[in-house]
């Protein structure tokens, strides 16, 4: 066992958990309005703690036992037959089993943004736990566990594509399905506490050196370089986003910046540990640039209420990262070292189609099975909250407390 690795990665795993709680909590809390703040902490907190069980019980072996190229088994049901001192390369299985469960805990949690300040809770509860297991967990083999796109040599160093996309497109669905909340598009939902925001986005920050840094399972230089160039995609996406609101409104705003600064850290995310600074610095600028574009398009053309904008920065960026790794990653680039250097990219040709094959499986797999969920779950209760409390707010008719007391 490698101490300097496990003292790493039990570092990472807190870092994972920290984006989550409190970061994504505060990020999203800041943006709904005042009277469903709490709402949106709750969600975070109760599907922390759902997937961490179900990731216990049963997910972690399904996501890494060993399996066909679909599914993994179930002989890590419960961590069977993991002990103290058994391995995953060089650190403890139950370190890396861990590590994993942050991952699984904050992917449905960015649904939330898509169906927030409408969905029952209970209803948040039961979809979350159907949708890790049928949707994260299949995904997580295929890439990571050892499953079809892995074999097909799938990049993949994050979670691009086992987080981002499958998130961004959940959350899409989930708000077409459920539709708009009441008085939109025409009535102004602004953020009710900015302050709250940029405070859970400097979380998130600071926390994906430990989602992308921590995914070299090893303090070494790949660690090193995946936290590097997710430091220059993420600064390069806000500053992007806020020089087109500049140019475009008149004027910087910081909600604008923090989003492109979310949206430079998904974009980068499935390349962080392929790619030099210079092709960080593309993506980042490509992911302040795209996302930016996709958020007014989301909303202001096809009119649909994605509430946090979790499709156009997660999903798109998600896409666009995973795609752009393809190409900034081959060391065909030769004489730019400060761009790829990733090894076994016989064509960069090549290497696009397994990415184009993974993005677009992950899509279609994701799309019908989330919509498939929630036209099940609305069998049996209805999915939103009614009319009359939608407009009281979720966090005192469905919590009894309030946010502020002032």
């Amino acid at each position: 066992m490698s101490g300097a690795n496990t003292a790493w990665i039990l570092t990472s795993t807190a870092l994972v958990l920290f984006m989550t709680l409190p970061g994504l909590a505060l990020f999203y809390g800041g943006l709904v309005r005042s009277k469903n703040v709490l709402s949106v902490l709750m969600q975070c907190f109760a599907i922390a703690g759902v997937s961490s069980l179900l990731w216990l019980i049963v997910g972690y072996s399904l996501a890494f036992g060993e399996g066909g190229s679909l599914i993994g088994d179930l002989s890590k049901v419960m961590l069977s037959g993991i002990g103290r001192d058994t391995l995953s390369g060089d650190i403890p299985e139950s370190l890396f089993m861990l590590f994993q469960m942050t991952f699984a805990v904050i992917t449905p949690a960015l649904i939330i943004g898509g169906f927030a300040e409408r969905m029952r809770f209970s209803v948040v509860l039961l979809f979350s736990a159907i949708w890790l297991l049928a949707v994260y967990v299949p995904v997580t083999h295929w890439v990571w566990g050892g499953g079809w796109l892995a074999e097909m040599g799938l990049y993949d160093f994050a979670g691009g594509v086992v987080v981002h996309i499958t998130a961004g497109v959940a959350a899409l669905v989930a708000a077409i399905v459920l539709g708009p909340r009441k008085g939109f598009p025409t009535t102004a939902m602004p953020p009710h506490n900015m302050t709250m925001t940029v405070t859970g986005a400097g979380m998130l920050w600071v926390g994906w050196f430990g989602f992308n840094g921590g995914s070299a399972l090893g303090a070494n230089g790949d660690a090193a370089m995946a936290m590097l160039v997710t430091h220059i995609s993420s600064a390069t996406g806000a500053l992007v986003w806020m020089f087109i609101e500049w140019k475009k409104f008149g004027k910087p705003s910081a909600l604008g910046a923090v989003t492109g600064m979310v949206a430079g850290l998904g974009t980068i995310t499935p390349a962080s540990g392929f790619v030099g600074p210079g092709g960080a610095l593309v993506i980042g600028f490509a992911a302040g640039l795209v996302c930016f574009y996709a958020t007014q398009y989301v909303k202001r053309v096809l009119k649909i209420d994605d509430s946090l904008d979790v499709f156009p920065v997660h999903g798109v960026g998600g896409i666009l990262g995973t795609f752009m790794v393809g190409i900034f990653a081959s060391t065909e680039l030769g004489v730019f070292s400060g761009f790829g250097f990733a090894d076994g990219i016989d064509s960069i040709g090549g290497q696009l189609k397994v990415q184009l094959i993974g993005i677009v499986s992950t899509i279609a797999y994701t799309a019908i099975v989330t919509y498939v969920i929630l036209k099940l779950v609305a069998v049996f209760t209805p999915l939103r909250v009614s009319e009359e409390d939608e407009v009281e707010g979720l966090d005192t008719s469905s919590h009894e407390e309030t946010g502020y007391n002032l």
